[in-house]
């Protein structure tokens, strides 16, 4: 059906068809919530109930992160400018960021409104049973619109849209509520109905804190996907002539704009010109599928056995101390200068924000350590940061 209804849905990896996946979800959540919303709120002010109008107003505030779906895909999809080199992606978190707000503020004015009905002590409130089938078949709308952004989440990967039918899901069980609160009213009396419309409020301001944590996270910085940035690790290593890599950086402005640095590591042998080549087809291929990549390329030293012993030596010195703080470390950017006296090496450590150590005692540690085996080493040491050690600490 979906084919049908949405040019190139067969091809999710083109921006163009992402958007317009969005922009029809969208429209099909505000048609669909509209209808819902209406035929809610009539029976809830008929019924003068106020959980069936608080399902209502949730099923508004639907309405409007709707819209805010299909600007935000429109948006999404206006190609780069002057003043947003980056392009537009960012939007639709911006988009879920603001729905989340609205959400906790209608939360509010639901509790509101059920506590006052605690306080001015409310009658007895009757259900035909024509309200409670109209009201339990909203159910079963509610439910293919869950389905139909599950299925169009993940035909585009989509985290917004995941979300869209998590909180539909949600929807679900609170109007499920609803229904179970209008049979029970006329057995367990007539603050049923207020203490179910409290119980959907204090849902639906929980639901929207959270929501506010998960926009807001991704717009500070949130880690990129584990699997995205082992795939990217994997197909750098298959190059040959590529003899390791360090460093790697991914920054994301929406799902298909990612830019990425890493430092790769070659033969320090070998002609700089083909090791630049090298590079430079890396980044060529990554770009045919949207990754903007930038190498940075660290020669090394693999010929001299000496320089060899000493790595692997540094190696396992960093090994043991990642092993006993339980915490991965790796090394990179090996060289050795030897000298009259002393023999200097030279290396950074990469570290993630889980080490307890600081970067002084680290440095210290290692140190010791190395000269305990010869006390004519001289160890200079930098410390990396690394947002992805814990990941691919064996590289």
């Amino acid at each position: 059906m979906f084919q049908k209804l949405i040019k190139g849905y067969n091809n999710p990896s083109d921006p163009r068809v992402r958007v317009r996946v969005g922009r029809f979800a969208g429209f099909m959540g505000i048609v669909s919530n509209i209808l819902l919303f209406g035929i809610k709120l009539f029976f809830g002010i008929v019924f003068g109930s106020i959980s069936i109008i608080a399902d209502s107003l949730n099923n508004l505030s639907d309405v409007g992160s709707n819209v805010l779906t299909v600007v935000g895909y429109t948006v999404t999809g206006k190609p780069a400018d002057k003043d947003h080199p980056y392009g537009h992606e960012r939007m639709e978190y911006l988009c879920s960021l603001f729905i989340s707000v609205v959400i906790i503020f209608l939360g509010v004015e639901m509790m509101t409104s059920s506590i006052d009905k605690f306080i001015t002590k409310p009658e007895m409130e009757k259900y035909s049973t024509l309200s409670i089938i109209i009201i339990a078949s909203t159910i079963a709308i509610k439910g293919l619109i869950a389905i139909m952004y599950a299925r169009l989440g993940k035909h585009i990967n989509s985290s917004s849209l995941r979300a869209s039918a998590i909180d539909s899901i949600s929807d679900v069980f609170t109007t499920s509520a609803v229904v179970v609160g209008m049979v029970l009213t006329p057995y367990t009396g007539p603050y049923t109905d207020a203490v179910i419309g409290l119980a959907i409020s204090l849902y639906i301001i929980v639901m929207g804190i959270k929501l506010v944590k998960e926009s807001s996270s991704i717009l500070i910085g949130t880690a990129p996907d584990a699997e995205f940035v082992h795939s990217i690790i994997q197909r750098i290593k298959e190059y040959d002539g590529v003899l390791g890599i360090h460093d790697l950086v991914v920054h994301s402005y929406g799902e298909h704009k990612s830019f990425v640095t890493v430092h790769v590591e070659v033969d320090s042998d070998e002609s700089i010109m083909v090791s630049h080549e090298l590079v430079d087809g890396i980044e060529a291929d990554f770009l045919k599928d949207g990754i903007n990549l930038v190498i940075h390329m660290d020669p090394v030293c693999i010929s001299d056995p000496e320089t060899n012993a000493l790595r692997d030596m540094c190696a396992r010195v960093v090994s043991d101390v990642a092993a006993e703080y339980s915490s991965p470390v790796s090394m990179h950017d090996f060289r050795v200068v030897k000298g009259t006296v002393f023999t200097k090496l030279l290396f950074d450590v990469n570290v993630s924000n889980d080490m307890p150590l600081s970067d002084e005692r680290l440095c210290r540690e290692i140190s010791e350590e190395l000269k305990r085996k010869n006390p004519m080493y001289e160890i200079i040491l930098t410390v990396d940061r690394d947002y992805f050690s814990s990941r691919y600490e064996n590289l």
